[in-house]
């Protein structure tokens, strides 16, 4: 420990520096001049003004109205102050404070960035299922009124009456053995090449043409709605955008506001578009899915079909095969499917039996594009 440090003395009545040997003392500091006469700094009459910070001198007052100062530029000064005299300079700052608070502001940031990662793996996933489950349906029909007009804006959609009322059957048939059923189903055929098919909160499901052209009958179309049906009634999409979209749709999702939740339309429908629903979700989906096939008497082969055909194209044009992506058509998924069909009994029923399935491919026929 060093008693003995170089400062400099200001009489508070100029602003000349003046020298001065300082030397540590159990009681206080003594303080010497150029002149050789010793004054006496009791430390219970000193106040320290700088010097809390790294980089700054230290600064020591004495008096009040106009005050004499002593100023010291190491500041390992204030370190050996405490060691001489721990007890009398409690009031001066100690730089293992410094350190500690370092270290204590190290750890508060540490333990804020582990709450908020808490917050976002757990915290909001935990909320975002709870809230999922008890939002009205109104409001998931607003939500996904809204995503799907940014993913299939009007001038998009394929609208041909006669062809749209043949998959209106297709879902007639599908759920009328719902038991429960909150939604309206409403399903949407998008002008778009890519092979897609996904579905929004509320009852809505959107179909791309490019998926519809490579069902090769109304069962394989069948299973792909029975599919997407099962997220919605299991609220899947809802749960998916509340979990990734800003809070303030959860916001709105807890108080039930119907009318804020359309602001939120195109975040909804980018998060969707690229969304992959976790393995037990698709699982559900599946399971549920083909038990709504077995229910309505619709041959359960056609999801299992549909499903071996686009993952043995997808080889061929990965491009196009979205479907895949959100919806991975694994072989264990697909062996999942075919032990789950085995549960269907009787001869099941024929699906537009008098329709050539082929004439649906014409319901976005657009002039100078081949049907």
């Amino acid at each position: 420990m060093q008693s003995d440090w170089d400062g400099h003395y200001l009489n508070g009545r100029t602003a000349a520096r003046q020298p001065v040997k300082i030397r540590l003392m159990r009681q206080g500091l003594e303080v010497t001049s150029g002149d050789g006469m010793p004054s006496f700094w009791a430390y219970r009459d000193v106040r320290q003004t700088q010097g809390s910070y790294t980089g700054e001198q230290v600064r020591l007052e004495k008096g009040q109205q106009i005050p004499e100062v002593l100023l010291v530029s190491d500041p390992a000064f204030l370190r050996d102050l405490h060691r001489m005299a721990p007890d009398l300079t409690a009031h001066f700052h100690d730089p293992a404070r410094r350190r500690r608070r370092v270290a204590f502001t190290l750890l508060a940031a540490v333990g804020a960035m582990a709450a908020s990662a808490g917050l976002y793996f757990w915290g909001i996933p935990a909320v975002a299922s709870v809230t999922a489950s008890h939002v009205p349906v109104s409001w998931e029909e607003r939500l996904g009124q809204s995503v799907i007009e940014h993913l299939a804006p009007p001038a998009k959609r394929c609208a041909d009456p006669n062809r749209s009322h043949m998959i209106g059957e297709i879902v007639d048939v599908l759920t009328s053995h719902l038991s429960s059923n909150p939604y309206v189903f409403r399903v949407t055929v998008t002008d778009n090449a890519m092979v897609n098919a996904l579905a929004a909160p509320g009852g809505y499901v959107l179909i791309f043409r490019g998926l519809l052209d490579r069902t090769r009958s109304p069962e394989e179309l069948a299973g792909v709605l029975a599919h997407e049906f099962q997220h919605v009634l299991h609220r899947h999409p809802t749960r998916a955008l509340l979990q990734n979209l800003s809070t303030g749709l959860l916001v709105t999702a807890v108080a039930g506001d119907a009318s804020g939740v359309m602001a939120f339309g195109l975040e909804g429908a980018r998060t969707l578009g690229e969304l992959r629903y976790s393995r037990q979700d698709e699982q559900e989906a599946d399971a549920e899915g083909m038990r709504m096939l077995i229910r309505a008497g619709i041959d359960p082969s056609g999801m299992i079909g549909f499903f071996e055909a686009l993952q043995r194209e997808d080889a061929k044009t990965p491009a196009f095969l979205k479907y895949l992506s959100t919806h991975p058509a694994t072989q264990d998924r697909i062996e999942h499917l075919r032990s789950l069909a085995t549960q269907s009994h009787g001869f099941p029923v024929k699906l537009l039996p008098n329709y050539d399935w082929r004439d649906i491919r014409k319901i976005c026929r657009t002039p100078g594009r081949p049907a």
